[in-house]
């Protein structure tokens, strides 16, 4: 086999072809780039006051169109927008509120700005990269929105000044084992703005993309503001919450009751009965005299209805005992009155009173709990009612009362009249007053965690009473 040979090629001949190559590829760019750029300054010349080609905004077509084209798109939705209402609710207050008072709409401004600057950023690889991309793909820009719920604040001034309240501050003083200085705390509420602008802010897009105007509810949501010290924190006896309330009324006293019954709930007030220890009505009210204060009113005693020191306390104990019944502690000592007394059932059916007589007659009860109770009382001496509050830590007690059932009704017996030489010849003064009997019973339940821990019926035998009147006989 012959050998083939090749020819030579000569370093000179590669040199030189390389060289070439590489003075055309740059002429070749350059011209490509200086016609690229006359090309791009022609297209910046054209679309100088006009959005570039291929660009969509809330998928209308609006490459080729001016600032002007655009914004008469958008006004036109704006005007529509505009008549959206807004109806803001909250419980028994409302109150309407247009769509362009909440400036909702377009953002025009933004919109035209951000379509008219699409590649014209004066760098010339970045605008003929948008350019292209625009022209070949399409550009799809977002809608953006104008919404100022701040205007809410004003407009709902009314609806908040009704619900605002501040929250209350603990306040817990002992000494000498009792609460002298007491306030529970209590949280606060307002409206929620913030939430409020959320809630707003949300429904934009459905305003928005809405062919015609809605009508629109929103509810006014409310925070809870909370004090800075808790009833909680105040104190270290585990006293948190109220735990059971208790109410009456009186009206009608005789001013001396009114001033007894002042009296003796002051003297409740501020009471701490520690876990497992047993109140005593009479040991916490002490002696009742007129050496210790007290006016002469009304009571029961030896059968008639006679003036005595302290008349008016039993009112005291009656409101307690509802508390202690609404707390559903255990009640360890009760008694009824002998007979009906109007002022226990101006705001409650009979059977619902305890009376007390000391030493003999108490109202006692017993605190099972693993926390302090506190005793608290609030005397209306301009409506006349009495409320006592017990204050505790509730453990998930459940308390049912029944309604007072009343059976046995008996009419007072025939009016009394007796004669009273101390009083003028034909004088005549009540000094008790009639009251029909009745039996009266109810009963209470309390759970605890799902058990029965009280289990009772009480049940209130009224003797009918008569009234008595003095007849004077003095010449």
């Amino acid at each position: 086999m012959k050998n083939v040979k090749f020819p030579r090629i000569r370093k000179k001949h590669v040199h030189h072809a390389i060289h070439s190559s590489f003075w055309f590829l740059v002429g070749f760019s350059l011209s490509a780039l200086f016609l690229a750029g006359i090309l791009f300054t022609y297209f910046q010349f054209r679309y100088q006051d006009r959005v570039i080609p291929g660009v969509f905004l809330q998928n209308m077509y609006i490459g080729g169109k001016n600032k002007s084209d655009i914004e008469k798109l958008f006004v036109k939705k704006n005007e529509l927008i505009a008549k959206t209402t807004f109806v803001f609710t909250r419980e028994n207050d409302s109150i309407t509120v247009s769509a362009k008072d909440l400036n909702i709409g377009y953002d025009i401004n933004m919109m035209t700005a951000q379509a008219m600057s699409l590649g014209k950023t004066g760098k010339l690889l970045t605008d003929t990269y948008i350019i292209l991309a625009s022209y070949i793909n399409g550009t799809f820009l977002k809608t953006s929105f104008t919404a100022t719920p701040d205007v809410l604040q004003e407009k709902l001034a009314d609806i908040q000044k009704s619900i605002y309240t501040e929250p209350v501050d603990a306040l817990f003083t002992v000494a000498n084992n009792r609460v002298v200085a007491f306030k529970s705390s209590s949280n606060g509420q307002t409206l929620d703005f913030k939430k409020l602008s959320e809630d707003v802010e949300n429904v934009i897009p459905e305003v928005i993309n809405s062919p015609t105007p809605k009508i629109i509810g929103i509810s006014i949501p409310v925070k809870t503001l909370f004090p800075n010290i808790t009833t909680e924190k105040a104190n270290n006896l585990g006293i948190v919450e109220a735990i059971g309330t208790g109410r009456s009324q009186f009206q009608h006293s005789i001013p001396n009751r009114v001033y007894n019954i002042s009296l003796a709930s002051s003297r409740m007030n501020g009471i701490l009965i520690a876990p497992g220890d047993t109140f005593s009505f009479n040991q916490a009210l002490g002696d009742i005299s007129r050496y210790t204060g007290y006016k002469e009113a009304y009571v029961i005693q030896n059968g008639r209805t006679v003036l005595g020191d302290g008349g008016g306390v039993c009112q005291v104990s009656t409101t307690l005992f509802r508390a202690i019944l609404a707390a559903g502690l255990p009640i360890t000592e009760r008694r009824a009155h002998a007979y009906r007394v109007g002022y226990y059932e101006q705001d409650s059916l009979p059977g619902l009173d305890a009376t007390i007589y000391s030493p003999s007659v108490d109202l006692k009860f017993k605190n099972d709990t693993d926390t302090h109770i506190l005793i608290q009382s609030f005397m209306d001496p301009t409506n006349l009612t009495l409320q006592f509050t017990l204050y505790g830590k509730k453990d998930n007690r459940q308390v049912t009362l029944t309604t007072p059932i009343v059976t046995n009704k008996t009419p007072p017996p025939p009016p009394l009249y007796q004669d009273d030489p101390t009083l003028p010849k034909g004088v005549i003064k009540q000094v008790d007053f009639e009251a029909g009997g009745a039996r009266a019973s109810f009963s209470r339940t309390v759970t605890k965690n799902g058990n029965v821990i009280i289990s009772e019926t009480y049940t209130s035998n009224y003797t009918p009473w008569r009234a008595v009147f003095l007849r004077g006989t003095k010449e």
